[in-house]
């Protein structure tokens, strides 16, 4: 049996601690969602805190882990006799990125339930995290509909598995923890407000805390037994707190005003719907519980909101998760009491710290993380720091300082031609597990997707050679036909942006980074990867490799300086190289080239031909591509529909990308036509 690293022993991350103790006493907070940059202890310490839980009696013999005192009646292992049952350690399950539908939900034995009628249910993984803890690593690249259904499962207590008219629901309740890496793309705002709590993670920047973090790292993999036996107190010390923490909340009271101020805070900052609400009256009541009192605070109402508003402020994609403490602590003192607690003083946001050597072990929750977080310049600010270096270069380099984006707009739908099988999304035609029924085939390995129609018409003939009696239809394996579904898929997004003087002497760059970042935004939307490579000067650059996080695309675009020549050429190679290497990594995943540029070539002997050949390079791969003509003014020179045609895609102005476009296009006609036919009739 492995031995996980001790829950106790873990430095310097004490409001993921806080957050995750806070669940594991109320479940009913509805989850952790850990976002944090790697090498972080999110999943030590998510691993360490089911060691923790104490032990459930469960049903002997349940594969539900029905609790023998109040066994579901609709278990489909039951009915259960009443009975003391046994105890078992609490479980933690965790749950692959790359994982099947049936592999989280369970499976039904579909030929069973045809020739048989009877409902062979194999459980899956939420079955096996019933009253245990459901663990998420890299929650964010998990498949969208997996994410729904775990997250539907844990809103409601249960799941619900339905196959042809054959349906089984069995309880499904347990603590849910996901972590994510937000430079490997962001969750949809709709699937962060599902987790209860947010908790933001990153290293320490004390040189003590990082020793005393190596230290302890290195004494566990010398020895893990002996180690966790040197915490064995602390680790026990907590468990009894959670017991008697959870035995204490029924008898927790959430009064009127910490109610009002509740309210008043969700108000304040405008939070969608009313989860938020009823989040933080479970958390201030289950951090009430954690303190050892029957009485919820403004210090429990202050805590409450840091962990669960920060991720529900997020307005659009690009806006960083984040509260404004100093209007929370405004809007608690204007709905409090005379009595209210200094939010300074202890336990009212400002925890004190705690020793972290080894004779000081942490004590989870109650402290807060004293380490910086990390730096990120804000909007001005890098740009400032941009031009000071552009400033301070020779004055023959030809670059110029980085200008801001113009505001983002709906873009049109770009696509790739044909039908794929990549990755779930929402840009291009798939086939896929979830969509429309478009025919049947003989399934590969299980069978996940029953056509019904065409299993019967593949069984009808032969129910006489198989001496069918009754009414019932004779099915055998070779039977079945598997559904398949066509849908949407997600694509790879290159961006090949002409950062050159050309672009930036017309004083369109503004409008270049705007039409890119609407792009970047419907790349959001539609569940794309983006990579971003810019050409100016001599050369080309791979600014961004592609990602899933299109908010560091949106980044690296608004500091994008320009100036120089236009080596089209250079970007188009340096695309081609990025896709080379994108096509081992991921086949499947289809790559959609994006060009922003005015085509006007220059640098070097034969530019626009050299330019030209780069194009039909990509021409050669198929690559589907759409190149964005920025040419502006009177005189047109029409060269990017040039490279368009060399490309073998099609190209656009800036106007026409504007979804609004079309729409405003097809209201003008509507109107013109409404004013002839008034005017005839007058």
């Amino acid at each position: 049996m492995s031995t996980h690293f001790p829950f106790t022993a873990v430095v310097g991350q004490q409001d993921l601690q806080l957050a995750l103790l806070l669940n594991s006493v109320s479940p009913g907070i509805g989850g952790v969602l850990v976002r944090g940059e790697k090498g972080t202890a999110k999943s030590t310490a998510v691993r360490a805190l089911s060691a923790l839980l104490p032990p459930v009696a469960v049903v002997s013999g349940c594969r539900f882990s029905c609790d023998p005192a109040a066994a579901d009646p609709a278990c489909p292992d039951g009915p259960h006799e009443p009975g003391a049952g046994v105890a078992r350690d609490a479980r933690m399950v965790e749950l692959p990125v790359g994982a099947s539908e049936d592999r989280l939900v369970g499976a039904l034995d579909i030929e069973r339930a045809l020739a048989e009628g009877v409902k062979a249910f194999e459980p899956g993984l939420l079955a096996d995290a019933h009253r245990g803890i459901l663990y998420v690593d890299e929650v964010n690249l998990l498949h969208d509909h997996l994410v729904d259904l775990l997250l539907d499962a844990a809103a409601m207590g249960a799941s619900y598995v339905e196959r042809e008219g054959v349906s089984v629901r069995h309880a499904a309740r347990f603590l849910l923890v996901g972590t994510m890496n937000p430079e490997e793309g962001e969750l949809r705002p709709q699937l962060l407000d599902r987790f209860g709590l947010t908790v933001e993670v990153a290293a320490s920047r004390e040189t003590d805390q990082r020793v005393e973090v190596v230290r302890r790292r290195l004494a566990f993999d010398d020895d893990p037994a002996g180690f966790a036996a040197g915490w064995a107190g602390e680790e026990e010390a907590l468990r009894a707190r959670i017991v008697a923490a959870r035995a204490l909340l029924p008898e927790v009271v959430l009064g009127d005003t910490p109610l009002r101020q509740i309210a008043a805070t969700c108000a304040a900052f405008e939070v969608d719907g009313m989860r938020a609400d009823i989040v933080m009256a479970r958390t201030a009541t289950a951090l009430a519980a954690w303190a050892g009192r029957t009485e919820v605070l403004a210090e429990d109402v202050r805590q409450a909101a840091l962990l669960a508003l920060p991720h529900r402020r997020r307005r659009n994609p690009f806006d960083a998760p984040g509260l404004d403490e100093d209007k929370l602590d405004d809007t608690l003192e204007q709905n409090g009491g005379d009595d209210d607690p200094d939010p300074d003083g202890p336990g009212g946001g400002g925890r004190p710290p705690r020793g972290d050597g080894p004779d000081t072990p942490p004590g989870p929750g109650e402290g807060a993380d004293d380490s910086p977080a990390p730096s990120v310049p804000e909007q001005g600010q890098g740009q400032e720091q941009e031009q000071g270096r552009g400033q301070g270069r020779p004055s023959g380099s030809g670059e110029q300082r980085p200008v801001g984006a113009t505001e983002p707009f709906r873009t049109k739908m770009l696509s790739v031609p044909g039908l794929g099988e990549g990755a779930a999304g929402r840009r291009s035609r798939a086939r896929t597990e979830h969509g429309r029924t478009t025919g049947a085939r003989r399934p590969e390995g299980a069978l996940t997707r029953l056509h019904l129609a065409a299993t019967v018409q593949a069984a009808a003939p032969h129910q006489r050679a198989r001496g069918r009696s009754g009414r019932g239809l004779v099915v055998r394996r070779d039977d079945l036909r598997q559904a398949t579904r066509e849908g949407r898929e997600g694509n790879l997004v290159l961006f090949v942006v002409d950062a050159s003087g050309s672009m930036a002497a017309r004083q369109r760059m503004a409008a270049v980074k705007g039409a890119v970042l609407s792009l970047l935004l419907d790349a959001y939307q539609r569940r794309d990867k983006v990579g971003l490579v810019t050409f100016r000067g001599r050369d080309a650059e791979v600014v961004l490799p592609p990602t899933s996080s299109v908010d560091a695309a949106a980044a690296r675009l608004e500091l994008l300086p320009t100036g120089g020549r236009t080596p089209v050429a250079a970007g188009l190679l340096k695309a081609h190289e990025v896709l080379r290497v994108e096509r081992l990594r991921d086949p499947s995943r289809r790559p959609l080239l994006v060009v922003v540029t005015d085509g006007r070539a220059t640098g070097g002997p034969g530019p626009v031909a050299l330019a030209s050949r780069a194009a039909r390079l990509h021409a050669a791969q198929g690559t589907a591509s759409v190149v964005v003509d920025c040419e502006s003014g009177p005189v047109r020179l029409g060269l990017a529909a040039e490279l368009a045609r060399d490309l073998g895609g099609s190209a656009v102005t800036l106007d026409e990308l504007r979804a609004d476009a079309i729409a405003g296009l097809v209201k003008g006609v509507r109107e013109a036509d409404k004013r002839d036919i008034n005017r005839r009739a007058a």
